[in-house]
């Protein structure tokens, strides 16, 4: 079966675009505050986390429109941890995607509300969906806190940050992306199959792809970090080097590093394999997350 990633990518984006701009229609929110959320929110981003979401659920059902508010909330969330990253307490990036950062935009406590704002408001959009039944509601609601909060992503951003200047090792690193960006990656793979009926065995295997999924998507920012284009990237590169962030080159070299993104991708396709859903978009987005260019 021949599919087009690319196309497929472009689609779902668009999809998610227009229902995050649905959902700030008439919207009573400061005017400042509102153009702060859709600045980052409509900065660019490929919506791979979503588009990941409509994958995992198209490979068991059909009519994505029933999951179409979840994926968006996931961005919310994904942009919100973006503008937070980019503070000068945290990063201290000034541009992201070609473009300056929330705080460089507009004002530092401005981005931070942001980011609490768009946080906030994904809970919301799927507590609201219509679509979505109380069951649903209250586990898609449990999953993503969980996953965005300090078991999830935001152990992640602490473990990460206190790694500075450390020398970690490949266990720590794992640990560290698994939480970072994997829990996000996770919740995606998982709730679209739970929203498509899948039982627990399949959502198990998925799991695993997920869980290798999101390494692979940190090793290859890793590399694109030494060796790729700042015009495609939207940025600096070398920045984990100024900041002496441990990474998959500085620990285990950049052919290492590409070695060890082979065996996750191998590990993945393993899990896909027995989750049944190989003959997927899933499979496709496997080998984009670990050859994009930016």
């Amino acid at each position: 079966m021949l599919r087009d990633i690319n196309a497929y990518i472009s689609s779902g984006k668009q999809q998610v675009d227009d229902t995050l701009k649905s959902v700030f229609e008439n919207k009573a929110i400061p005017s400042n505050l509102q153009q702060s959320m859709t600045y980052s929110l409509f900065a660019g981003g490929k919506r791979l986390r979503p588009i990941l979401l409509f994958a995992s659920y198209e490979a068991f059902a059909k009519d994505k429109n029933k999951v179409l508010k979840t994926a968006s909330a996931l961005e919310m969330i994904h942009t919100y941890s973006l503008i937070h990253d980019d503070l000068p307490a945290m990063d201290d990036d000034d541009y992201r995607r070609g473009s300056l950062t929330n705080h460089r935009k507009f004002d530092e406590a401005t981005a931070i509300l942001a980011g609490d704002s768009l946080l906030t408001y994904s809970f919301e959009l799927i507590a609201t969906d219509s679509l979505l039944s109380p069951e649903e509601k209250v586990y898609l609601l449990q999953s993503l806190s969980k996953a965005s909060g300090a078991e999830g992503m935001v152990a992640g951003q602490i473990l990460d940050t206190e790694g500075e200047n450390k020398e970690l090792t490949l266990k720590d690193l794992e640990q560290i992306h698994e939480l970072k960006t994997g829990e996000l990656i996770s919740f995606a793979i998982t709730a679209g199959a739970y929203l498509a009926n899948v039982d627990k065995e399949r959502i198990n295997h998925l799991k695993d792809y997920a869980y290798y999924l999101g390494l692979i998507f940190q090793v290859q920012d890793d590399i694109l970090d030494v060796v790729g284009d700042p015009d495609k990237l939207g940025k600096p590169v070398g920045s984990d080097e100024a900041n002496e962030k441990s990474t998959y080159p500085n620990l285990l070299g950049l052919e290492g590093a590409k070695k060890q993104r082979d065996i996750y991708e191998e590990k993945a396709k393993t899990a896909l394999e027995k989750a049944n859903a190989s003959d997927s978009y899933l499979l496709d987005l496997l080998y984009f997350f670990g050859q994009r260019d930016h």
